[in-house]
């Protein structure tokens, strides 16, 4: 039996003791809280053997095994280090704090332990982004492209959030951390990483309704080395009432890939009358009824993790590294939107951040595909009039690099006139996608093509080459063409390779 001690037992606290009644393995075997009246409260309530008035003497007790930090998260970081000097186990809740450099003195300190030390972070534990994850991980809906969460939160609805809770909520928020984007924002943020991936870049538009709350607000953000993108949404409504068991909001997560999309139709509270969750393959919508969305559940599971990890069973989540990191996307935000711009997550952790940001910047703009475009000059090296000769046989070629994976069930017919240059006379040729296979027709264009492409025969050779990207092409006016131009290329470049 795992004995915990509960370090702050304001209205968090409700939720992280349901990991513990009724746990086989583990309890709550100590409280500790300044106010008096509380303590006993929570003593009474949950049947616990201690009750202290501060974290020290809980901490010096040898029965405790493990702690939850339930602080108010600018204290975290110095409870934290006296419970790992005191050889404890430790989940702290999140954020883990409010900086990068205290966030750093937190890792290292955790790194001197042999216990676990882990951040709480309830949504990565949540069943129906759990379901989500499985279903991503299975390719139920091909390869990640993003992310849309949608928050909605309102005054009235829910439980009602003590005075103290509210007073140090906003004592933080004073400090350029939001209520919504950077306090809860957290579990939006961690669900984010958690099913995307790491963050490489945010921009971020955050305003206010009454001078509080942090919302509207419009935050994007890129992945690190992919092409994965989020968006969410906080919509603070000064007249609604949400439907729920626990704080006045809500979420609904859109998760979009190659072929499909996955909704998380279910987050804080009770706001949609659908499954918690929905997949849809292409083809049809599946709903799985079965997903346990009670919001709560996220706490009890993040505990059995806690507990698990304790006994050598599971990996902590967050551990303390992930937890920076989540903590580092959020810092970012608030970041972007004090700035006004574009913030690459690296030059938080750079010493000279903007000279960081300029230079990225002027590297990658020339990457954006709505930027003007410089002409090709023929007479100069930039020319791809020199592969010209080329064109014939790679085109014969096509089957060879034809990807049959890529190219699924796609039917498709394709006719290609290439235009004569360099000596090298006009030719047409016809594609036939089908069945997973192609098949090259030489010297007529086929009936009735679904895509007709017209372009110079070194362009077309230079594509094939890897000297040219198609797009880059159509941007720049060498390619002419006809028909569903859009969805059709997307499966051309996979199934061509080009």
């Amino acid at each position: 039996m795992v004995n915990v001690g509960f370090l702050g037992c304001g209205r968090i606290a409700d939720l992280h003791a349901r990991g513990y009644l009724n746990n086989p393995e583990a309890r709550i075997y100590a409280v500790c809280d300044p106010d008096p009246e509380r303590r006993e409260k929570r003593k009474a309530e949950w049947g616990v053997e201690k009750a202290y008035a501060n974290h020290q003497e809980l901490l010096a007790d040898p029965k405790v095994d493990a702690v939850e930090i339930l602080t108010p998260y600018d204290t975290h970081e110095k409870v934290l280090i006296d419970a790992v000097k005191a050889g404890k186990h430790i989940a702290c809740q999140k954020p883990m704090t409010t900086d990068l450099a205290s966030a750093d003195r937190m890792v290292a300190a955790a790194k001197t332990s042999s216990k676990i030390v882990k951040v709480t972070e309830i949504y990565v534990t949540y069943p129906p982004i759990v379901f989500a994850k499985k279903l991503v991980e299975e390719g139920a809906i091909g390869d990640l492209i993003g992310l849309r969460i949608n928050y909605v939160s309102g005054p009235f609805g829910g439980w009602d959030m003590p005075g103290k809770t509210i007073d140090q909520q906003i004592r933080i928020a004073v400090r350029g951390l939001g209520l919504e984007t950077f306090d809860h924002g957290h579990h939006e943020w961690a669900t984010a990483w958690f099913l995307l991936g790491e963050a490489e870049r945010v921009s971020a538009w955050i305003d206010t309704l009454n001078g509080v709350v942090d919302g509207p607000a419009t935050v994007m953000w890129k992945g690190r080395g992919n092409k994965r993108y989020g968006v969410a949404d906080f919509m603070f409504c000064p007249e609604l009432s949400i439907p729920t068991k626990y704080y006045s909001n809500d979420e609904i997560y859109q998760i979009l890939g190659s072929r499909g999309i996955i909704m998380i139709n279910r987050g804080t509270g009770d706001l949609m009358d659908r499954p918690p969750v929905s997949l849809f393959d292409g083809k049809k919508w599946t709903h799985f009824e079965d997903i346990d969305g009670d919001w709560g559940s996220g706490f009890v599971n993040s505990t059995r993790n806690f507990i698990a990890a304790i006994q050598g069973k599971e990996k902590p989540l967050l551990s303390m590294d992930q937890g920076r990191e989540v903590l580092r996307f959020g810092l970012s935000i608030m970041k972007s939107a004090q700035l006004r711009r574009e913030v690459y997550l690296d030059e938080l952790d750079h010493p000279a951040p903007f000279w960081y940001f300029f230079k990225r910047w002027r590297k990658e703009r020339k990457d954006c595909i709505v930027r003007p475009q410089k002409q090709p000059w023929s007479l100069f090296a930039g020319s791809t009039r020199k592969y010209a000769p080329q064109a014939h046989d790679l085109t014969l070629k096509i089957p060879e690099r034809f990807d049959p994976a890529a190219a699924g069930n796609w039917e498709c017919t394709i006719a290609l006139e290439l235009t004569g240059e360099g000596g090298v006379p006009d030719e047409k040729f016809g594609f036939i996608i089908k069945n997973a296979a192609i098949e090259v027709l030489e010297g007529a264009l086929p009936p009735n093509p679904d895509l007709s492409i017209k372009v110079p025969a070194g362009v077309w050779a230079a594509i094939l080459l890897g000297k040219k990207r198609f797009e880059t092409a159509i941007l720049q006016g060498l390619i002419k063409y006809d028909g569903q131009v859009v969805e059709k290329a997307i499966n051309l470049r996979s199934a061509f390779r080009v």
